[in-house]
């Protein structure tokens, strides 16, 4: 009964920022690790950020100092915080929620970096 819900993205010229939302249902989101992941047109898709049951997080190289990710457990709701965003920061961004063997994912949402 799980299920992610995502918000946030959009059309946003280079430089400019977005914060994505992925609201949690059902009792996973406090005993679950997290992370945001994207996949770009034909490319495979790659982990961008991960926090954990403790706030530990992790960036990869090509998001360090521009992305945050963070949660807000009142709501049940992780979040990216997107800034200084580049062209080849477009990708659709999945939301993934993971507990022992269990995975959950959002739908996916389109952020695309253009002039």
């Amino acid at each position: 009964q799980v299920q992610l819900v995502e918000s946030g993205g959009g059309l946003v010229q280079p430089g400019g920022s977005l914060r994505l939302s992925c609201a949690a249902s059902g009792s996973i989101f406090s005993i679950a690790a997290m992370g945001w992941y994207r996949q770009a047109p034909g490319k495979q898709r790659e982990l961008v950020a991960t926090l954990t049951r403790g706030d530990s997080t992790t960036y990869t190289d090509s998001v360090k100092g521009r992305f945050t990710i963070s949660r807000d457990n009142a709501k049940n709701t992780m979040y990216l915080q997107m800034n200084s965003l580049k062209p080849e920061d477009t990708a659709v961004y999945y939301c993934y929620m993971g507990w022992r063997s269990l995975s959950y994912w959002g739908q996916g949402t389109q952020v695309t970096v253009s002039s």
